[in-house]
């Protein structure tokens, strides 16, 4: 029997991703959407032939959704979990998890109390180039060094991510939660954060979120690196290395290798057009997460460390000084 989903909010993520991914998913059936643009919510209601709502709130107490996909922007999540958990439906929440450490301490509370399935979504982890790196990273020998960088070339004042009142951010919590997730899973959350980040890139136009930062980490462990995020560097990059006493495993949006010391590829992977297929296997696999039948790969208390790290950058660049993520979680 197919789960029945709403897609609350219909900008590009939703289109582009959410929307399409929901529809070619074995488990589920679009049965609603909503936005606050009346006329985007009628548009994509007729192409996909599902009732389309204004109010969030009209639309689940007409519809008896099992689960929602939530693309809002950033300050207008909690609410609309909230909602969802106290009707005891479960959801599939676009990243941030919440925009700051407290809210995602208290939206961890709702959804425990309300015994709703809450994933993040996080479609790299549903991408064999990226699960491949355990494989390959257990062969570079101990690692000491890691350089993750993640840039592009879009309008950082455009719409409400370039406003820090309604993003709760810039780079760092945006675009960066990928990159964060993917350190987080592979290296865990390290003990030290020293963040640097500016609004400058583009002074002929009006917004106060960072456009670019630079992050440096390190772990108890010795291993130790840094991040660059941007909004406002060409061309598009997406790339995580690591180095390690008998070699380097390189990971890219589309491929990964494992390099010798002397920089020889040993063995390398690409995998193309793979990702509307992470969407839906994302979907996919939340669909049998609320069937009982998956592990919740991104619950709601695994992303309190996402949260910890990016208040700890934030608190960073703010103070000048190295910050512990760990100790902002105690």
């Amino acid at each position: 029997m197919h789960l029945r989903c709403g897609i609350v909010g219909l900008g590009r993520q939703a289109r582009n991703d959410h929307i399409p991914a929901v529809s070619a998913s074995e488990y589920a059936d679009l049965v609603a959407v909503c936005d606050v643009d009346e006329d985007s919510a009628h548009e994509i209601g007729a192409q996909y032939g599902v009732n389309a709502y204004r109010s969030f709130a009209d639309m689940i107490a007409a519809e008896s959704l099992d689960f929602v996909v939530i693309a809002v922007p950033h300050h207008a999540g909690a609410a609309v979990v909230s909602v969802a958990a106290q009707h005891g439906v479960h959801v599939l929440k676009e990243k941030p998890f919440a925009t700051s450490l407290d809210e995602a301490r208290d939206l961890a509370k709702v959804c425990a109390d309300a015994g709703v399935e809450l994933m993040i979504t996080m479609q790299r982890r549903f991408n064999p180039i990226y699960t491949t790196f355990h494989q390959l990273y257990d062969q570079i020998g101990e690692p000491f060094l890691v350089d993750a960088r993640y840039t592009m070339h879009v309008d950082p004042a455009a719409g409400w991510r370039g406003q820090l009142r309604l993003a709760g951010g810039g780079c760092i919590i945006d675009m960066g939660y990928h990159v964060i997730d993917m350190l987080l899973w592979y290296f865990g959350l390290p003990t030290r954060v020293f963040a640097q980040c500016s609004a400058t890139a583009r002074p002929d136009l009006d917004y106060d979120a960072e456009d670019t930062a630079c992050i440096s980490l390190s772990y108890d462990s010795g291993l130790f690196g840094s991040v660059l995020l941007s909004r406002c560097i060409a061309p598009k990059t997406e790339s995580i290395r690591v180095m390690g006493t008998r070699g380097v495993v390189e990971l890219q949006r589309g491929r990964i290798q494992r390099i010798h010391p002397d920089g020889q590829v040993i063995e390398s992977l690409s995998r193309e057009q793979s990702w509307p297929s992470a969407a839906t296997v994302q979907v996919d696999h939340f669909c049998r997460v609320i069937r009982g039948e998956r592990a919740n790969l991104a619950t709601p208390e695994t992303h309190l460390a996402h949260a910890a790290f990016i208040e700890a950058a934030y608190a960073s660049a703010e103070r000048g000084c190295f910050v512990d993520p760990k100790e902002l979680m105690a």
